[in-house]
């Protein structure tokens, strides 16, 4: 995907990018979401709006909500805290978003919490790198539907457990999500027996890494975990190649990316493992021994929404990610028409839509699949509660809002692409 080529059509909208559907539908329901379609990060904007807009013709195809449609409206994060932040704020002040979906970045998210909070509106946040929302609260709602910085951790250490490493430390981005990654890694590491030594921080944006690298690599553990975003970590695995390639990396979800391999040196990163969201269904999988430790998984489900995208968006490939921002809008919408054919309205604060949509995806409730949205409104409409199986996942929430993840995702790079391994279960799970 050329990104930069679609950044200017982003800005100028600065709502939907769609060429088939400029416009927007007059007493629409709007759902605001904030991404990257400049900066740093400006490669996997359009293609999670893509997501998104995909998500909105497929319930407006569904009879929307009692004939009322669905709409994005998308504003630019440039990438950028200060500049994101001003756009979140024009869309929850000017624009009177009541559903938020996004931001990729951690920092604007958990910046525009106070505000969310205080308006008792409703936030999805389907990103990788979102804050937690391990806390109880009376006004608002938020949910996580991406895997937790903890099942991240607890899956790289059984990785490294698992090839006998004895000793780990980590080099890690300043950043609220890559911090944590590497501290539950290292705390999991710890847990199951192995040597943690000195870990290294950096602030992404310096001149150079080679100090950075060097101390990281100095104290010659076994492994060292790479946790960071792809811009930063493209130039430190170009400046680690270029020392001659010191020490072993384990490699952290956000660098799952084509942005990322693009920009190091093409094969300097073969072999070398990380961990990211498993997208296979929990019923596409199952254990193969009897410490539950072994996991086969099948991929059709998300094979089949990846061809659906591509089909719509004239060959390009959804992102990991997209399949969380299209399952993101689906939950909104699913839950916005249960509440209207049960109570009448539609919810009055973002806590009882963070209620409504925990309780619809309770086990127990007849399954709704993405790919038959129209019997799944149709069913919603006749007060019958159902639970979403998406793009990304069989959805079921926590006390908190928070989606919960039985396995990760294990891959290994093979020159310019990635090649998927065995799924790892995530065994730090704890019911609430």
């Amino acid at each position: 995907m050329e990104a930069g080529l679609l950044v200017g059509l982003a800005s100028v909208l600065s709502m939907s990018c769609s060429s088939e559907a400029p416009g927007h539908p007059e007493n629409a329901v709007v759902i605001g979401a904030l991404l990257p379609f400049s900066g740093s990060e400006s490669a996997i904007g359009r293609n999670l709006e893509q997501a998104m807009l995909l998500a909105v013709d497929d319930l407006n195809a569904a009879g929307g909500l009692d004939g009322i449609p669905f709409d994005i409206l998308s504003r630019d994060s440039h990438s950028s805290s200060e500049r994101g932040f001003e756009q979140l704020v024009e869309l929850l002040y000017t624009d009177h978003v009541a559903y938020l979906v996004g931001p990729e970045e951690n920092d604007l998210a958990r910046d525009i919490a106070p505000d969310v909070k205080g308006l008792d509106a409703f936030h999805m946040l389907p990103g990788y790198a979102a804050p937690s929302v391990a806390r109880s609260e009376t006004r608002g709602g938020w949910m996580r539907l991406a895997p937790s910085p903890l099942a991240v951790g607890c899956a790289l250490a059984k990785v490294a457990v698992r090839e006998g490493v004895r000793t780990v430390n980590s080099l890690a981005a300043r950043d609220d999500h890559s911090s944590r990654v590497s501290s539950e890694f290292t705390t999991k590491f710890a847990a199951l027996g192995g040597r943690v030594l000195p870990s290294e921080t950096f602030t992404p944006g310096e001149q150079t890494y080679v100090h950075r690298i060097e101390s990281a690599f100095a104290w010659r553990a076994d492994r060292t975990l790479l946790s960071a975003y792809p811009a930063a970590a493209s130039t430190i695995v170009t400046e680690w190649t270029l020392s001659g390639r010191p020490g072993t990396w384990l490699l952290g979800p956000a660098l799952r990316t084509e942005v990322f391999l693009a920009n190091i040196p093409t094969g300097s990163l073969d072999g070398y493992v990380g961990v990211s969201p498993s997208l296979s269904l929990r019923s596409e999988c199952h254990t193969a021994d009897d410490a539950r430790e072994t996991v086969d998984c099948a991929t059709g489900n998300a094979a089949t929404f990846s061809g659906y995208f591509s089909r719509r968006w004239g060959g390009e490939v959804p992102f990991p990610a997209a399949h969380f921002y299209y399952d993101g809008v689906v939950l909104i919408a699913m839950g916005l028409v249960f509440a209207r054919a049960t109570s009448g309205a539609t919810p009055s604060s973002g806590h009882e839509l963070q209620r409504i949509i925990r309780e619809l995806n309770s086990p127990d409730n007849e399954v709704a699949s993405w790919r038959d949205l129209r019997a799944a409104m149709t069913k919603l409409r006749a007060g019958i509660p159902l639970r979403y199986v998406g793009a990304a996942a069989e959805y079921e929430f926590d006390s908190y809002g928070a989606a919960r993840h039985y396995f990760m995702q294990q891959w290994t790079i093979d020159g310019d692409a990635f090649v998927d391994l065995a799924p790892v279960p995530v065994g730090c799970y704890v019911a609430n």
